[in-house]
């Protein structure tokens, strides 16, 4: 009798386990959005990356503070014949109106950075829509082009950003290489890292006026292009339809 009540014990946990995990399993879901659903809560991811079999990837600049080493960053990317996204901050734009033209005439994606730069999943959704709403419209003034993509200030972000920006009609954009070169890093430092983190679809972070960026820009298209990679705006790399995103941000195709 008690071989036959441990043996009835033992089945009945596995049919408990296994109902528990068939249960979990069943409560996650991928949307198109990149919403994640774990029983009645949900997360919102913004793209980090993008999978695909192409050996391409997205150099991307923001720019919130100084604004002297721009036009050779342009310069740089133009002369390598290589395009670039660049994420500005609404005061940002307001100042330096001749090099949003720049980069606009180059060819490469301009999205918002926000308008203030502030930490923006501390706000109200009004306030973020102000965020957005009036960035953007300083960047269409002066580019007279809409803006699809947006960056969050410290790469903070919430549920209720993500939703604000895409009622937008904006794609939140983070990053899976980041270069740290705000932090002063030399160039071969910047380099380093760059080159131990790519991949295909990668999405690289830099900063339009970190020390250093000039003469790490050049030695990282360089190797880029030894490897084969090309370097795309992210209206290029992201896909538009048919995707969903995964916990990790990586954006697939369904």
């Amino acid at each position: 009798m008690k071989i036959l009540c441990a043996k009835m014990k033992s089945i009945a946990g596995v049919f408990i386990c296994g109902l528990v995990a068939i249960l979990l399993a069943s409560l996650v879901v991928i949307t198109n959005t990149g919403t994640i659903y774990f029983g009645y809560a949900k997360r919102l991811v913004p793209i980090y990356s993008v999978e695909t079999n192409e050996k391409k990837v997205a150099l991307t600049f923001d720019a919130a503070w100084g604004s002297d080493k721009t036009e050779k960053i342009i310069k740089t990317l133009k002369d390598a014949g290589v395009s670039a996204t660049f994420f500005l901050v609404g005061f940002w734009t307001e100042q330096n109106a001749d090099k949003v033209k720049l980069i606009d005439e180059a060819g490469f994606d301009i999205g918002t950075h926000s308008n203030t730069h502030p930490k923006m999943s501390t706000l109200s959704k009004s306030q973020m829509n102000n965020e957005l709403k009036t960035s953007m419209e300083l960047i269409t003034k002066i580019t007279g082009k809409p803006v699809g993509f947006f960056r969050p200030p410290f790469g903070d972000y919430n549920d209720s950003l993500i939703e604000v920006a895409g009622s937008l009609k904006l794609k939140t954009i983070q990053w899976d290489v980041d270069s740290l070169d705000w932090k002063g890093l030399s160039a071969n430092e910047i380099f380093t890292r760059v080159k131990q983190g790519v991949k295909n679809g990668s999405i690289i972070l830099f900063h339009n006026n970190s020390d250093h960026i000039l003469e790490a820009l050049p030695i990282i298209i360089n190797h880029l292009k030894i490897e084969g990679y090309k370097m795309v705006k992210i209206s290029e790399l992201v896909y538009e339809e048919n995707y969903h995103i995964d916990n990790n941000g990586l954006q697939k195709l369904k």
